[in-house]
């Protein structure tokens, strides 16, 4: 069986090697959906999928700092 939910670390690797620190503005932002299960942040495989398949903005450098 293949996850239906993968870890903050996966889901950045899985965009493309981007940081988990703009991963974490994406879910912030609403852009990328997520599940909090205890004290673990998940993403949605889907999710992942249907993001990366979208036109999206460039993440700036600046909105990641905040």
């Amino acid at each position: 069986m293949d996850k239906l939910l993968v870890t903050r670390k996966e889901a950045a690797e899985a965009l493309g090697g981007i940081s988990t620190r703009a991963l974490d503005y994406l879910i912030r932002t609403g852009k990328l959906p997520s599940r909090k299960l205890g004290k673990r942040r998940l993403i949605p495989v889907s999710a992942l999928e249907n993001f990366a398949r979208r036109d999206c903005d460039r993440i700036s450098p600046e909105a990641v700092r905040k």
